[in-house]
């Protein structure tokens, strides 16, 4: 197949053969976030004379380096920061045929908690969904304090506008690719789950998608407008600078970094305990979706009116805090010592470290805070995601064991894209054929055809295990988190 010149908003762009068909990459759907953009909504990307390259990745979005000791992660996270052009506020795209129409199509965002990542990552690979007849949209956008922050003169929620505008980038150019605009998924994994929660959400995205699936993710993951605001201004105070868009504006890239870091690692810390005394990011996730402005105007726990009919697949890992979210800092741990690091952005925290085994003599404290962990940040959030949702919900649950992490954050993503070999550090040799067929074919048939094949969960509570025998079974994730002091709209969930 001779691959076409294609025409987008903005100009042509010239792509390349795949064995799956073709791929055109880090086209742009917004314009470069420089100067007086930054810290603004996203705008329309400049347009272009002659054909646009679009054999390389291009630019991502300015982040952090990962840590050396997290370089593991590397294929699910990407290169880092490549400046490239400037243009980071680009997508990429995987079609069976430009030369056909009404393909289904996908969009992903990727995860790394809001602070790293990027669309190129090697996991993310779309060549297995152009083979098997589905267009696949790789998305960046605007990380950290570049995308999440509430400055004065500035923008709240610019992430999630940037993801917004790739979907309406999606709607005007899709199918001069061969996709249908009228089918659209938009799916994601950790940050990126979280995201495609949020977009239910959100009015600024009604319409622009049919069905969403969120990995490892959810609805809560968010704080109040006054929150992001009291943590723009921490921010600021460790740049020594008014809390302003223009301020923010003058610091470079490398001086963000370093003032995010200083938040993250360095007392004193601020305080982004809600009303509930509960820190949705537990000093792990720094920057997240606000609510209270344009784009998220509801608070947390209060059921989306803008999605009515949009199906939703969620589900996470069985073991989600077992890599990359501070278990190996637990090894050490004592009891009391456990109850501390959990009671710091949590007020329910012995009752729920004692749920996990905390008491039990044959259970590490370490251990105990891990399945917490993973509970409080992501399977019981996304149980009570699915509950609220007023379309249709699917859940599902990752239990495959890797040999090293067990089954952990992050590691269903390579089976879902058909991508295991180049993940093979993460996930071992031994990944069962059986369990990416599953999964891979599980996201198509859902982009297609609106359901994975098994019942909604309302009304059975029931969920897809997806180990080497792929099976449905009765859900076990608790839909509460055993604490007192949870917010009414979560209690209201429950089972």
């Amino acid at each position: 197949m001779t691959v076409p010149t294609l025409s987008t908003g903005a100009g042509k762009i010239s792509g390349a053969r795949t064995d799956g068909g073709a791929r055109f990459l880090g086209v742009p759907y917004a314009a470069a976030p420089a100067g007086d953009l930054r810290f603004a909504p996203p705008q329309p990307a400049e347009r272009w004379e002659g054909t646009r390259d679009a054999t390389e990745y291009g630019a991502t979005a300015p982040q952090p380096g990962l840590h050396p000791a997290h370089s593991h992660l590397a294929p699910l996270t990407g290169p880092g920061w490549v400046v490239g052009d400037g243009h980071y506020l680009n997508l990429n795209v995987w079609t069976p045929d430009p030369g056909t129409s009404g393909l289904p199509v996908m969009v992903y965002l990727h995860g790394g908690g809001f602070m790293i990542g990027s669309s190129s990552a090697p996991a993310f690979d779309g060549a297995a969904f152009a083979r098997d007849g589905v267009i696949l949209v790789t998305v960046n956008y605007r990380l950290g304090a570049e995308g999440f922050l509430a400055p004065s003169g500035g923008s709240t929620n610019v992430g999630l506008r940037d993801q917004i505008a790739a979907l309406r980038w999606v709607q005007d150019n899709i199918a001069g690719f061969g996709g249908n605009p009228d089918n659209v998924t938009v799916f994601g994994e950790s940050a990126g789950g979280t995201s495609v929660a949020f977009l239910l959400h959100s009015p600024k995205a009604s319409g622009l998608f049919r069905r969403a699936i969120v990995q490892s993710g959810h609805d809560e993951m968010a704080r109040p407008l006054a929150l992001t605001e009291k943590l723009t201004q921490a921010l600021a105070r460790r740049l020594a600078i008014p809390a302003t868009a223009e301020a923010f504006r003058a610091m470079p890239e490398s001086a963000m970094f370093r003032a995010q870091a200083a938040l993250l690692r360095t007392e004193p810390r601020p305080d982004l305990r809600d009303d509930n005394g509960v820190d949705q990011g537990h000093r792990r996730a720094l920057f997240l979706p606000t609510t209270g402005d344009d784009v998220l105007p509801a608070p947390i726990g209060v059921p989306s009116t803008h999605s009515p009919d949009i199906a939703l697949l969620i589900g996470t890992t069985r073991e989600e805090a077992n890599l990359g979210l501070g278990a190996e800092e637990f090894a050490g741990f004592d009891a009391h010592r456990a109850v501390a690091e959990l009671a710091a952005t949590y007020p329910g925290a012995e009752a729920l470290l004692d749920r996990h085994g905390l008491r039990d003599p044959e259970v590490t404290a370490a251990d105990a805070l891990t399945s917490a962990y993973t509970d409080l940040l992501f399977r019981s959030p996304s149980r009570r995601t699915a509950l609220r949702h007023p379309g249709t919900s699917y859940v599902y649950e990752f239990a495959w064991q890797a040999p090293h992490h067990g089954a952990a954050h992050g590691l269903d993503v390579p089976f879902v894209f058909d991508t295991t070999d180049a993940c093979r550090g993460l996930i071992g040799d031994a990944a069962p054929d059986t369990l990416t067929d599953a999964m891979h074919k599980t996201w198509i048939d859902f982009a297609t055809h609106g359901t994975p094949g098994w019942p909604s969960y309302g009304d059975s509570r029931e969920a897809m295990m997806f180990d080497a025998d792929p099976h449905l079974g009765e859900d076990t994730a608790p839909i509460d988190t055993g604490a007192e002091n949870l917010p009414n709209t979560e209690r209201s969930t429950d089972a």
